[in-house]
């Protein structure tokens, strides 16, 4: 009997995990899920994130490497930040638009209000804290963080990624410049590295349906109260309708119009990691999920993605740039403010640099929110508004991210000529092997 689908496995582990959380909730088994179902969930997590690093130096130093030529590099590598900065913009540009047609700040009342930023005071404090040593430090201090003093030390903390990147990328740069016969043990160490990796890949994915259902359950859990969410339904409705608008308008047009491949052809290649995406809400626990269905199932060649995809999980962010717009808009919606034409402008520079400095990592957009809303003047009080129903947006946003990701990817492989047959026809062949 032929084994079930791996995305159908994880589409019933998802639907499992809330429907067990809802009946947790009515038993008043919430604590027993917190402390016996939520820590697999964690631990599923904590897997993903292990190997994100070794692949990130494995497959960025062999994508790198592969190229031979320095003027590859450089141009592969600004059309990448090029698209990325383009995407970030209209990404902001479109949560902008919606949240000023519908105005979903005019559906919280003075009650609703009060009791939430009553709720969540302290939380958004912490929040305003974080932000704030952020914006006290210099205006090239992103430029400053984005070297190590110390490539060990960066390489300890998934948050900075964006430094292990840059060091890679350097040390790439340093095996293209010397002699071939020189460099080749040190590839050839890294490529069979970057083997270990995938095939590790494999084996933790064979554990995604028992994870996202703890995940679920424990978010169905620990959520606030239906009326809180029917409150601000229309906020969360406005950021859902933008992301749709990337997820399954602009991004499948966009890899159809210049890339040839179809709208089902890309999601049936993508839909993995958009469901391990929406579980986990953490583009840097996707990535190696990321970089084997856009690489196995689309095409892409490894030079490609092992160069794209990794810095496209650090700097681009568009579905966290469209809930930054579309939540300073609400939140000064809500305090009864109107925004100028230049203070908006202004969201959409400074949503688009906090997006790119945001950590690939579950709620960081929520800090980088602060900084938006200090630049447009808006009181950053307001912050405890929005988080009622911020963990499954981000859950929605991170999968915009990850589908943007891959749609660059292609965009950029298609570009240099770098777009081949896919690896793997079917859903879970790569799989077999390992069942």
């Amino acid at each position: 009997m032929k084994k079930l689908a791996l995305h159908w496995q994880i589409l019933i582990g998802m639907a499992l995990g809330v429907a067990f959380g809802f009946i947790a909730n009515k038993l008043g088994w919430n604590q027993f899920v917190l402390d016996w179902i939520k820590p697999f969930g964690t631990i599923f997590i904590n897997s993903l994130k292990l190997i994100a690093v070794p692949l990130i130096i494995a497959s960025l130093i062999k994508g790198v490497s592969d190229l031979k030529d320095i003027s590859k590099l450089s141009q592969m590598g600004g059309r990448t930040i090029g698209i990325y900065v383009l995407s970030t913009v209209f990404a902001v540009s479109l949560g902008l638009l919606i949240v000023n047609i519908i105005q979903p700040g005019n559906s919280i009342t003075e009650d609703t209000r009060s009791e939430l930023l009553s709720k969540y005071a302290d939380d958004a404090e912490k929040r305003q804290k974080a932000a704030m040593n952020q914006k006290e430090e210099g205006p090239l201090q992103a430029l400053v963080d984005i070297v190590p003093s110390n490539i060990f030390a960066a390489a300890s903390n998934n948050g900075n990624m964006l430094q292990v990147i840059f060091f890679v990328i350097f040390f790439g740069i340093g095996m293209i410049l010397i002699p071939q016969e020189k460099a080749k043990p040190v590839k050839d160490f890294f490529d069979g590295l970057n083997e270990v990796i995938l095939k590790l890949i494999d084996l933790i994915m064979l554990a995604a349906p028992y994870g996202v259902f703890a995940l679920l359950a424990a978010l169905v859990v620990g959520s606030p109260s239906a009326d809180l969410f029917v409150a601000l339904g229309y906020y969360a409705g406005s950021v859902v309708l933008g992301l749709g608008v990337l997820i399954f308008v602009l991004y499948p047009f966009l890899v159809k119009t210049f890339t040839g491949i179809g709208y089902v052809q890309f999601f049936q290649g993508i839909l993995p990691a958009q469901l391990l995406a929406f579980s986990t809400s953490s583009s840097a626990a996707t990535l190696p999920v990321t970089m084997e269905r856009v690489e196995e199932h689309l095409g892409v060649e490894k030079e490609v993605t092992s160069f794209v995809l990794p810095i496209g999980a650090t700097i681009n962010m568009d579905g966290t740039s469209l809930y930054q717009a579309v939540a300073a808009i609400f939140i000064a919606q809500c305090f009864g403010m109107d925004l100028t034409l230049g203070a908006q402008l202004g969201i959409i520079v400074t949503a688009t640099l906090a997006s790119i400095g945001s950590a690939a990592v579950p709620g960081a957009g929520m800090v980088m929110l602060v900084i938006v809303l200090g630049q447009a003047g808006i009181p950053e009080a307001g912050l405890a508004l929005i988080f009622a129903v911020d963990r499954p947006l981000d859950m929605c946003r991170t999968v915009a991210n990850v589908t943007g990701d891959a749609t660059v990817a292609l965009l950029v492989g298609k570009s240099v000529g770098k777009i081949g047959t896919p690896k793997v026809k079917n859903w879970d062949d790569n799989l077999e092997e390992v069942i």
